[in-house]
């Protein structure tokens, strides 16, 4: 099996969610803990990205899809898993830790909500066309 082939067998879940403007640093750090505790749990790869150049004529952009305010950041990411199996398995152990309360509280504070989930937009994609060269 070549490169190509297996690297087309991973699976990832996306998502895209707003975070206010002035927590970006704060929901970092927690993104890059959570990151290592994913990984633990098989992925092999996660990145998260802050929005940059959000629209594009005739077409719905993130900022339509979550309904970003004034003062959020659009964050957009994946997690890279080497395949659906061992994303699902994944899914059900990585909110059981008993790390995650711990590290995700201050992100869901009600007095200071950084991450709300209801405004999030998450799934899990199947290879389709991949080209690293």
């Amino acid at each position: 099996m070549n490169i190509k082939e297996k690297s087309m067998t991973n699976y990832i879940d996306g998502f895209v969610h707003p975070v206010p403007r002035t927590y970006i640093d704060e929901y970092k750090k927690v993104a890059e803990k959570v990151a290592d505790i994913w990984k633990e749990y098989g992925a092999i790869a996660y990145f998260e990205f802050v929005g940059d150049d959000l629209s594009l004529e005739g077409t719905k952009s993130f900022i339509d899809t979550v309904n970003v305010k004034e003062d959020e950041e659009i964050v957009f990411g994946w997690v890279v898993f080497p395949s659906k199996e061992i994303r699902d398995l994944a899914n059900k152990k990585v909110p059981e830790d008993p790390r995650m309360a711990e590290i995700v509280a201050p992100l869901t504070n009600p007095e200071k909500l950084i991450f709300d989930a209801n405004r999030m937009v998450y799934g899990g994609f199947k290879p389709l066309v991949q080209s690293n060269e």
